[in-house]
């Protein structure tokens, strides 16, 4: 156990780490810089896995992957013990998926309630599914082996990125670039071995040329038949040429040889370049995110479900469970409004967005947890969102429970102060040190008209809460001040 114990803890601290130690390469097409930027002011996204995977409870994709993980043990299906007759079993569930309970609009508006901008959408995962209406494969919810085939709202990724936009957010779509189900990627004469292709494409580049132009073709279905897509968010990073991704490949060595990631390493040029450029001709500005693969393609970041212990200084964003899995799970257990409403606020006080994932049923449907969470991050929004949006990180960043957020290209700063969980009445005073306010500068608290009196001391400034305010202030969680700074 103490073993155990001790190369979690080796694994976490290297996640800590490869957020410092990622180059990146800033993007030089004018059209994508304004459209990064105005993402940066958003902050906040939300994510969805969802598939036929979804009827199993399972993690993702990834009991097919034959590589032995705890978390993604084969035990569902007819035969568990057999791999590829579970293969087969959960391939089969394309037969009986049918989501009729699917309610886009009701998504859409309450993620805008809360406060969301942007949306990410799973149209495809490793497993090859597609939850678009593809015309390189059957294997997808839109075939007519498949039942929801017969219902008009079918195209499913059509229906979400139709009621997201209709309600004022961007769309982004993942796409996996590994491809479990194509023959072009694991090739039938060949057994799959671990998560890469199980041929060399050098020894086949005729095959592999296949698998190239059937991922192009996919993803130019996305770009030409799906209204203006603002984000292709691209999932597999180990799918890359192998000059291009040291970084990756430095990292995966180091989880190795801790026995964390049981694959090799297969150079797989997916030809990248020339696919963004096809991509933008059709889809003007598009942000790409070649996720984990260092290069010009990764137009920002993606720490996976934790928040960086710095500032990072170029555009980031986490990727959050927001209760049970990536993918749905029977009851699954959400982090509390406490818990993510000072997630979002630690993440944009270190320059970063929240994209917050929550998964639907397999009957198309949201937990009620989600909408609630959802509705409580909005009440906590509709007060406090300008210290959210269009900020940017500015030191000291957090000290203590305190946060701050610099409005872009102002003097004006937020200080959000971090409640404790059972923390319902406001201190008598708050003290901070990283930043001092301007001469003269008026301190207000965002959601109320009361007056607020502060002064410099000798080691903390001093913001003096009245006693009416402290026993019924404005929202719970986090508590926003607003200052000028020097």
């Amino acid at each position: 156990m103490r073993i155990l114990l001790l190369l979690l803890l080796v694994s976490v601290l290297s996640f800590a780490q490869e957020d410092e130690k990622q180059k990146y390469y800033p993007e030089t097409d004018p059209l994508v810089l304004k459209k990064l930027e105005e993402w940066q002011d958003m902050k906040f996204g939300l994510l969805m896995h969802w598939g036929a995977y979804s009827q199993w409870g399972i993690v993702e994709s990834w009991s097919i992957c034959p590589e032995d993980y705890g978390w993604c043990e084969r035990k569902k299906g007819k035969s568990p013990d057999s791999y590829f007759d579970y293969v087969k079993d959960y391939e089969n569930l394309k037969t009986t998926f049918n989501p009729t309970g699917f309610e886009p609009e009701n998504w859409a508006k309450a993620a805008k309630d809360a406060g969301m901008k942007y949306v990410v959408f799973t149209t495809k995962h490793h497993d090859g599914f597609c939850m678009f209406d593809s015309k390189e494969t059957d294997y997808k919810i839109t075939d007519k082996g498949c039942p929801f085939s017969a219902d008009k709202r079918s195209d499913v990724t059509k229906e979400i990125f139709n009621a997201f936009r209709k309600e004022g957010l961007w769309t982004g779509a993942y796409f996996s670039k590994p491809d479990w189900h194509s023959d072009y990627y694991w090739y039938p004469y060949f057994p799959p071995k671990d998560r890469n292709v199980n041929y060399d494409p050098i020894v086949y580049p005729e095959l592999w040329q296949k698998f190239v132009d059937f991922t192009h073709n996919q993803i130019m279905e996305l770009m030409t038949g799906y209204g203006n897509i603002d984000i292709l968010w691209l999932d597999g990073g180990w799918v890359a040429k192998a000059d291009s991704v040291e970084i990756t490949k430095y990292w995966h060595e180091k989880q190795f040889s801790s026995g964390f990631i049981k694959s090799s390493w297969v150079n797989q040029d997916i030809k990248m370049d020339e696919m963004v450029k096809k991509a933008r001709e059709k889809q003007s500005g598009l942000i790409v995110v070649d996720r984990a693969v260092e290069g010009k393609n990764q137009n920002y970041l993606t720490p996976e479900n934790r928040v960086p212990e710095k500032a990072l200084p170029y555009p980031w964003e986490s990727c959050i469970i927001a209760g049970g899995g990536w993918a749905w799970v029977p009851d699954p257990q959400f982090k509390s409004s406490h818990e993510l409403i000072q997630m979002l606020v630690d993440i944009v006080c270190k320059g970063g967005n929240l994209l917050l994932n929550i998964a639907p049923s397999p009957e198309g449907k949201w937990h009620p947890d989600a909408y609630a969470r959802l509705s409580d991050i909005g009440d906590w929004m509709k007060i406090n969102s300008e210290a959210i949006y269009e900020t940017r990180a500015i030191e000291p960043y957090k000290e203590r429970n305190i946060c701050y957020t610099n409005k872009k290209n102002t003097k004006t700063v937020y200080l959000l102060y971090l409640a404790g969980e059972e923390e319902v009445e406001m201190p008598g005073v708050i003290r901070f040190r990283g930043l001092t306010p301007a001469k003269g500068t008026e301190i207000t608290m965002l959601g109320t008209d009361t007056k607020i009196e502060w002064a410099l001391g000798a080691a903390d400034n001093i913001i003096t809460i009245p006693p009416d305010l402290r026993k019924n202030p404005p929202c719970k969680h986090v508590w926003v001040f607003k200052m000028t700074i020097r």
